[in-house]
């Protein structure tokens, strides 16, 4: 059986909690030419749901087509047609790369010049992936689009089933919330988890006995469209004036060294800074206009509160009828840290997360994502990209400091 919700189906509800029997339900599968997709479309298939296989050409896979971990390039493409000829289901093969280009990696490239961490898999998953595709499944007649990932989805309020909300998957190592919360309630609505509440060894069993091809197949890299792993390469190739050099400057103000890019360095990073130095100094600031790479103690990293942009609020109720002190909240400012405690705040139109112990090497670009507890099937409830964090009132005068225009 599909598992993919944390409560009994309804009777009248099939596998899904879709009406209907399985028979009578068309689901699009987005198939990467990975273990974990091709096995949604295997339990779908066995299940007896009408299932169509959809897989993504999102860009030009010459310098991916031999390397292990890539992702929805040529290898990928071919893996996915073969399980579903082994499945016996329909598949398309979809030329986004025009689309991936425009909403994907131009916004990656620009924002990594303007001193930021981004992260292209939110960028994928909101534009092409769950708003392109999920309109093109609609086209076709799907009553939902089932994808890999390792999240949960259950349905939510009243009247009973009207929505569905977001939970953690059972298998915390595998655990992808944290790149879907910029996902919408409509979005949520439509789409469907089988993976859920299983574990990655439960995945790859199903798959050597559905005997599919791709069944020890290596898991693709997250930023599917860097080649040899090394950002910087690309975002100089798209935008050369990325490359200026600069100085590298101290927090207090000493001039340290000259770098060659801003895009070579992220906030928190250590090794590989390019000075010498008694102290261990860590990045704290990247100074785009002034292409400056600011340095300084580990202590100058702490970050206490987050204000956030293109904040999108799944809690119950609206965001505007947060209580004046604030909502009690679990964070999680990076996709390897587990969620802390925190208190979400909104007011006037702004949006910001106080962060009860602190956290460090948060930088902006990056997702806060907002968690109803800190437990391994907590509920999502949504998230925003980090627009500026503030940190010790030392660390923030010393910033402000090298801010201020020279006298």
């Amino acid at each position: 059986m599909c598992a993919d919700t944390p409560v009994q189906n309804s009777p009248e509800l099939n596998s899904l909690d879709l009406p209907g029997a399985p028979r009578d339900t068309r689901v699009v599968v987005a198939m990467s030419g990975g273990v974990d997709s091709s096995v949604v479309a295997g339990l779908l298939k066995n299940e007896g749901y009408e299932v169509v296989g959809v897989t993504l050409q999102l860009y030009d896979h010459g310098a991916s087509v031999h390397r292990a971990g890539s992702c929805c390039a040529g290898q990928d493409i071919d893996d996915a047609r073969r399980v579903a000829e082994t499945l016996g289901i329909p598949h398309y093969v979809l030329d986004y790369e025009e689309r991936f280009r425009k909403a994907v990696i131009d916004p990656f490239a620009e924002s990594y010049v303007a001193g930021e961490t981004p992260i292209p898999c939110v960028a994928c998953n909101q534009t092409v992936k769950f708003a392109d595709l999920l309109e093109t499944a609609r086209e076709l007649g799907a009553d939902a689009l089932a994808t890999g990932h390792y999240i949960r989805s259950a349905a939510n309020g009243a009247p009973p089933g009207a929505h569905r909300a977001l939970y953690r998957p059972v298998d915390a190592d595998r655990d992808q919330s944290y790149f879907l919360f910029a996902t919408t309630q409509e979005q949520i609505d439509f789409l469907r988890f089988p993976l859920g509440s299983l574990s990655k060894p439960q995945v790859r069993a199903a798959a050597e006995a559905m005997g599919l091809a791709v069944a020890a197949k290596q898991d693709s890299q997250d930023i599917c469209f860097v080649p040899q792993g090394k950002y910087s390469d690309i975002i100089a190739r798209l935008n050369p004036a990325a490359a200026s050099p600069g100085e590298i400057v101290h927090i207090d103000g000493r001039v340290l060294g000259r770098h060659e890019g801003i895009v070579r360095y992220t906030i928190g990073q250590r090794r590989g800074i390019g000075i010498a130095s008694g102290e261990p100094l860590y990045v704290v600031h990247l100074d785009a206009p002034r292409a400056r790479v600011v340095v300084g103690p580990r202590e100058a990293l702490e970050t206490h509160k987050v204000f956030l942009r293109d904040m999108n609020w799944l809690g119950d109720g609206p965001l505007d009828a947060l209580p004046p002190e604030g909502l009690d909240v679990f964070a999680r400012v990076r996709s390897s840290r587990p969620p802390r405690p925190a208190t979400l705040h909104h007011d006037a139109g702004a949006t910001w997360v106080a962060l009860a112990d602190g956290e460090t090497g948060v930088a902006p670009g990056q997702a806060c994502v907002l968690y109803s507890d800190e437990g391994a099937q907590a509920r999502v409830l949504g998230g925003g990209f980090i627009a500026r964090s503030e940190r010790s009132p030392e660390a923030e005068a010393m910033l402000s400091r090298l801010a201020a225009p020279a006298a």
